[in-house]
Order: structure tokens, then sequence, then C-alpha cells
């Protein structure tokens, strides 16, 4: 009898090794997992003659991975966070109050530093099969394989995860550098006898729902536009750049403002399915006649500096944002002639809603205050943003994108 234990635990230990090695070359061998879950479940179920198997494993949410001789009705019927989660160790289920759990024997929980990373769940066992010692005494064998194989999946898990976030980081830089190009760089703007614009553009990811243009549409007439889509990231930064494409397409010294504003309302509301809106300025600058015609709609108002008068206005006639109704309702043009050395300073929300540490906005008090101040354009632009920073704050961060369009008429 002594011989034949011996030779049934020889067996046993040759049986677990051969396991172990077969697991762990499937796992160096990136076996996919439902290769190596058809291993494991081989192993309780043809080997040590487990009937009933249930997995679950942890991947930002419990999910279950394996089921084999259980009717889906049962295994639906149990949740980890419900059922579960209050094992520590290996216990027998004699006694639950869920009457699905019921049907099963033994559960194993899976802990990898300190948490549970998967159950193994086991029922039926067959103890009189000859062969295999009796498999209630080897439970803890499971759950070293069972560990193994979750271990493996995960790291695999975290694996894709790593490629798919540096793939997407890559299309981010990508879509940054193509968003950059849509908007006009510093050399593009105008410093001459006329005009001289200058500008700040920070996205607050690595793409951005702002945007500004200046489009030159006749030797002596000129647009330019800030606009602010609703949301951040992608899918603002997407819609930014068709309304880009749009305003240029539509922009002519023949169309009327408010005729351009009416179409590239027509087009966001056919793009977005309301879902999404755009707050825009757009003004068009004849240098002859220094006549400005704008809308303001649903913007920021822009502060206008009159280096005659020195009086400060916000321009805020106009309508409302585009892509909130199928149609405008009603809209008001601005006019005024511009005297000169005269200041437009236009800027986007992120500007003056950054809060300091008391939860106070910037506001527009500190552009006005430094638009007036006697300077040039290019000045009040790095006044504007040194005073953003020192009211943030060392510990402070800019929640929204930050767009600032100056324009001096000369």
């Amino acid at each position: 009898m002594q011989g034949k234990a011996s030779v049934n635990r020889l067996q046993l230990s040759n049986f677990k090794l051969d396991a172990l090695l077969r697991i762990t070359l499937a796992i160096n061998e990136n076996t996919p997992v439902d290769q190596l879950l058809e291993q494991f479940r081989s192993i309780l179920c043809d080997d040590l003659n487990i009937g009933k198997i249930l997995m679950f494993s942890y991947n930002q949410k419990w999910e279950r991975i394996l089921m084999s001789g259980v009717e889906r009705q049962v295994a639906d019927g149990i949740r980890v966070e419900n059922d579960l989660q209050y094992y520590k160790q290996i216990a027998n289920l004699t006694a639950t109050l869920n009457p699905n759990l019921a049907l099963f024997d033994t559960i194993i929980p899976v802990y990898h530093h300190d948490r549970p990373i998967a159950y193994v769940i086991i029922g039926d066992i067959d103890e009189e099969c000859a062969g295999m010692s009796p498999t209630i005494k080897h439970l803890s064998f499971i759950q070293t394989l069972a560990n193994i194989i979750v271990v493996a999946i995960e790291n695999r898990n975290l694996f894709n995860e790593n490629v798919r976030q540096e793939a997407m980081k890559k299309e981010l830089e990508l879509a940054s550098r193509m968003q950059t190009m849509l908007i006009p760089n510093a050399s593009m703007l105008p410093n001459d006898r006329f005009l001289h614009v200058s500008a700040y553009y920070l996205p607050h990811f690595d793409v951005g729902g702002d945007y500004y243009d200046w489009i030159k549409l006749s030797d002596n007439q000129y647009c330019f536009c800030i606009a602010d889509v609703s949301g951040k990231g992608i899918s603002a930064a997407l819609l930014m750049s068709n309304f880009q494409a749009n305003l240029r397409a539509l922009t002519s010294a023949n169309m009327p403002i408010n005729e351009v504003v009416n179409k590239l309302n027509d087009k966001v509301v056919e793009n977005v399915n309301g879902e999404k809106f755009i707050t825009l300025f757009i003004a068009f600058y004849n240098t002859d006649t220094r006549l400005l015609t704008y809308v303001n709609a649903g913007h920021n108002p822009p502060i206008f500096f009159d280096a005659e008068t020195k009086e400060i206005q916000q321009l805020t006639q106009g309508c409302m944002g585009v892509g909130m109704l199928d149609s405008i309702p009603k809209m008001n043009i601005g006019e005024m002639v511009i005297s000169r050395n005269s200041k437009v300073l236009c800027f986007t929300d992120g500007a003056v809603e950054i809060e300091n540490q008391r939860h106070e906005a910037f506001g527009t008090e500190p552009i006005e205050r430094i638009i007036s101040s006697g300077k040039g354009i290019d000045s009040d632009i790095d006044g504007i943003i040194k005073a953003l920073n020192a009211h943030k704050g060392p510990e402070g961060d800019f929640f929204d994108d930050i767009t600032i369009l100056g324009i001096e008429f000369k």
C-alpha cells in the first residue's frame, strides 16, 4: 500500500509539473487567450475530473471568461460583487444565499498583490474516478495554475493597452500638427501700414476646439474670425477643422457677412445633428473706408479700444451660436468706423474663465486695463498671458483651450 501511495504521489507531482510546463510554454509562445483557457479547462475536466467550472477575471470590470458544464442561466445568476468578493481563501460552498452558487462545491479566489484578480468556482468533483488523486486535496494547485494564467492575461491586456495608448498618442500628435497647420502662424498675419495682427493659441489637450483665422478678401478687404466649439478633444478639433474649411470656402468680398454666418449655421447643423455648436466672432474690415462690420454669434464679446476717445467698448451685436438651431431667427450686424491706432482684442472663454485659488474668474477687467495702456498689440497679448499665469498661480492649471487674437488698426 505504501508503495502504491508513493507511485500515486510521484504521478501527481509529474502531472503538476507537466501541466505547469505546458501552460508556461503556451504563455511564452503568446498563445491566444481562448486557447490558454481551453488548456486550463482540459486540465480541470479531463485530468482532475471536475464537471463544472466558472472563472471570472477582472479587466477594468469583472467578466466571466470561462464556463464549462454549467447552464448559462445559472452562470448569469452569479455576480462577483454580490456573491464572490466575500471569499478571501479557498472555501467549500456548503452554505450560500445564492441558489445558483449552491450548485457548486468549491470557490478558489486568485489574488495578486493583495487584490482579487480572479475567482474559479468548481463543482461535480469526481473523487471516485480511478487515476488521479482526490482533487479536493489539491485545490492550491488549481489556484496556482489560475494565478499564472490570469496574470499572463492581465499582462497581455496591459501590453495591448499600452500599444493602443501609444498609437493614440501618435495619432494625437499627428492631429495636433495638422491642426496647427490650419491655424495661421505669426508670419501669415499682416503687419503693414494698415494693420498689425498678433495671436496666441494654447490648446488644453494636444488638439483643441478653439480656432482663429485671418483671410484676405481683396486688396483692401479682410476677414478675421475667432471661434470656440462646445466641448473639447478630438471631436471638437474635427468639427473645428470642418468649420475652417467651410469658412474659407464661403467667405468672399461679395458675400454679406450675415449671409456667411447663415451658411455657416447650415453647415454646422448638417455636420453635428444638434450634438455640438460653435460660438464665433467674425468681422470684415475695409482698409480704405476703415469700416469694420461684424457679427458676434454667441461668443465672448471682443474688447475694442478707441485710441481717439480712449473709450472701451464690448462688441456684442450679433446672434446666437451657429449649430444651435436649424436657422438663426434674428441677427444684428455691428458697424463702426475705426480711428487710427485703435485696437480690437478677441479671446475665447478659456482666458476669462480661468480661476485663481479663491475660485475667482480672471474676467475682462485685466484685458480692458492692458489694452488701454498705450502699448502695442504684441505687448498687450504678452501682458495678458503673464496676467493669466499670475492669476492661476503656480499650482493652478488651464482647464480649457485659450486663444487670443489682437488687431491694431494703423
